[in-house]
């Protein structure tokens, strides 16, 4: 697939709001959008309709400095291939399916396969390579808004039932960028939607993140096979690698003897996040810090868990928009998402949708400064 080279950047000067302009054309004609949101703070963000994808979001540091702190590149042809995932809304199943099929009321579906005997992201041609309708929806006073929206018929990649989904972008005065989530369905199926942006809160390109400190409001993770799959049961994470619980250097224990992060070359599970609240409230699942800027990243969300991957197989095959060259380490994604293979999981929390239910999903990602390590 080949597509016109992008555009730059627009100016991010000007007043608080949504705009939009073409950021590339695939080859078959299909126009793919760039969506600028500013905030009364001067927080900006944007986000590509191919794959509803959080390309950059530019934030402050102690002294004021705006960098942007989302990995990404402006190469089209880079989003088309290596960086296929980076920044989207990847569905309709977010992380793995084990041996690409699940039962659900009885029947067995089989969904497309993405190697390793998995499917990834909801299969080959999963969320993340759709271009998603967009529109500007009203947002508080020094706010901006857009909604992406995309239709999946029955049977897309495997999965039962035609399912009607978006994905909304808001930017608040305050700078904090949510997401929030809504699918319907014709059929009963299964439904797991995430944003998998990769964050350095040093800005882009500018190194590892194992100097960031991170902390992980869980007491529990999901153990992996050599897939990446879950073995089943919740372990807890005190005495491992795996405990955040307390903010600790992610570099700390990732190159520790431990068969799970030998496994992953890093850190690439998910957390079993404490109980929500019954009102169904954003609650914190994460806090990332980078101490010499000051940045923070304050996650919130309304999901049971939360992916943290540290990016352990860049290999340097995308280069970021400062002409850098992704290695190891060089972001960290934090997925808020319902747990790994949960459809053949009947412990796990449900991700079944059927007809005349709602899909709903909140995230926030809370940008900050500190002068001392939180």
């Amino acid at each position: 697939m080949t597509a016109a080279p992008p555009q730059r950047h627009p100016d991010q000067a000007g007043t608080p709001g949504a705009r939009s302009e073409t950021f590339a054309v695939l080859a078959d004609g299909t126009p793919v959008e760039r969506w600028t949101l500013r905030s009364d703070n001067a927080v900006t963000a944007t986000v590509l309709t191919l794959g509803a994808t959080l390309h950059t979001w530019q934030t402050p540091d102690r002294d004021g400095r705006h960098v942007n702190v989302v990995l990404g590149s402006d190469d089209f042809a880079t989003v088309l291939g290596p960086a296929r995932h980076f920044g989207t809304i990847v569905g309709r199943y977010a992380n793995r399916i084990a041996d690409s099929r699940f039962t659900l009321d009885g029947t067995e579906h089989r969904v497309a396969p993405t190697g390793r005997g998995v499917t990834l992201h909801g299969g080959p041609d999963g969320f993340a390579h759709r271009v998603w309708q967009a529109e500007e929806v009203p947002a508080a006073p020094g706010g901006a808004a857009v909604r992406f929206s995309l239709h999946s018929p029955d049977g897309d990649q495997g999965f039962p039932g035609a399912l009607d989904a978006t994905a909304t972008y808001t930017l608040g005065a305050d700078g904090a960028l949510t997401v929030e989530y809504h699918a319907t369905a014709d059929r009963p199926t299964v439904v797991n939607l995430t944003n998998h942006a990769y964050f350095n809160l040093a800005g882009e390109g500018t190194g590892d993140v194992l100097g960031h400190h991170l902390t992980v409001d869980a007491d529990h993770y999901t153990p992996v096979d050599d897939r990446m799959v879950p073995l089943g049961p919740y372990e807890p994470v005190a005495g491992t690698p795996f405990d955040f619980t307390s903010a600790r250097r992610i570099g700390e224990r990732i190159r520790d003897d431990h068969p799970q992060l030998r496994q992953a070359d890093g850190y690439d599970h998910n957390w079993v996040l404490r109980p929500r609240p019954a009102d169904g409230a954003p609650a914190r699942a994460a806090l990332l810090h980078h101490p010499a800027t000051g940045r923070t990243l304050e996650v919130r969300t309304t999901e049971p868990g939360i992916q943290v991957y540290t990016g352990n197989t860049f290999d340097g095959r995308v280069t970021g928009f400062g002409g850098t060259a992704y290695t190891p380490y060089s972001g960290v994604a934090l997925e808020t998402q319902h747990h790994p293979d949960s459809p053949n999981h009947p412990d796990y929390p449900s991700t079944v949708l059927r007809p005349g239910g709602e899909f709903r999903s909140t995230t926030v990602f809370r940008p900050g400064v500190a002068s001392r390590e939180p």
